[in-house]
């Protein structure tokens, strides 16, 4: 190229030299991460009892139970079949929308404590570590302890029913939604904070006006994701006791009733499908909202 002025041989063997040093260290830390990976991966597996020869002598059980529940529709009477497989389709109907509504009112409590606590877990808008560490570790405890084991706890203390599943899906979700909205928080633009804060706004006058404005949008996305996740939840709470669907679907399954097991099993797919189109819209609507301001 016209302009440029060549380097001389020396200084250009040197600087290819350094080139290939810092190629050569980068290359070599990858496969390193990649070795430690795969040792890594092969202790887990090892520990975890992982056994192919295992898998692929047995996968044939796996693959001729689904044949057994496979839909008893036939070519000849396709409507009739229809009809017959879901016999029970008004009461399944019913133990469905339990479902749904055990997960709308635990993603609701849940949603309202982790919105609540997640101001109070930013590290940006509360100053006292006690604070923070309290709070912080309150929602770990939440989402770690599995929403099973909530609903086994719930189930012992207040008996069967849909409220065992409310109650299990609200704690879960409140250190879920708390973690995420928290992150939020951290990453808002402090500039608006810190004027508010400095015309002498309260911390909930601060958090009012100048917290809320910008996270609404990404709080309303990870609530409606929650949600997805929290239906499907619902659904085996019911093997523990929690109502819905998920107990019928277990006493389909205990007691080998293959054309309800897939009966079942389809109205689920279809129900959190339908819900994941329709929140997938809502996300995107919310999200392409915010990008537009």
């Amino acid at each position: 190229m016209r302009g440029l002025t060549p380097l001389p041989p020396e200084r250009e063997a040197a600087l290819s030299g350094l080139y290939a040093a810092a190629s050569g260290a980068a290359r070599r830390r990858t496969l390193a991460s990649f070795a430690v990976v795969a040792v890594l991966a092969l202790l887990a597996a090892l520990a975890a009892e992982v056994r192919p020869l295992v898998f692929a002598e047995n996968i044939g059980k796996f693959t001729a139970y689904l044949a057994q529940i496979w839909p008893p529709v036939g070519l000849e009477h396709p409507l009739e079949d229809v009809r017959a497989w879901y016999w029970g389709l008004p009461k399944w109907l019913a133990l469905l929308g339990e479902t749904v509504l055990m997960a709308y009112l635990g993603t609701l409590l849940g949603g309202l404590a982790g919105f609540a606590l997640s101001f109070v877990a930013a590290a940006n808008l509360v100053r006292s570590p006690t604070v923070r560490f309290i709070a912080k570790r309150f929602l770990e405890v939440c989402r770690t302890i599995p929403d099973v084991v909530f609903a086994l706890l719930f189930v012992i203390a207040f008996g069967l029913g849909p409220m065992v599943g409310v109650l299990a899906l609200a704690v879960h979700t409140t250190g879920a939604l708390g973690k995420l909205f928290s992150e939020v928080v951290e990453n808002i633009d402090m500039r608006p904070v810190e004027g508010l804060s400095a015309s002498g706004a309260s911390w909930i006058e601060t958090v009012r006006f100048a917290v809320l404005p910008q996270v609404l949008s990404n709080f309303a996305s990870y609530a409606l994701l929650r949600f997805e996740i929290n239906v499907r939840g619902a659904a085996v709470l019911g093997f523990v006791g929690a109502g819905g669907i998920g107990q019928e679907f277990l006493a389909a399954i205990r007691n080998f009733y293959y054309a309800d097991v897939s009966a079942i099993l389809g109205l689920i797919i279809l129900t959190v499908i339908g819900i994941d189109l329709a929140t997938e819209q809502v996300r995107h609507r919310l999200t392409g909202t915010e990008e537009a301001r």
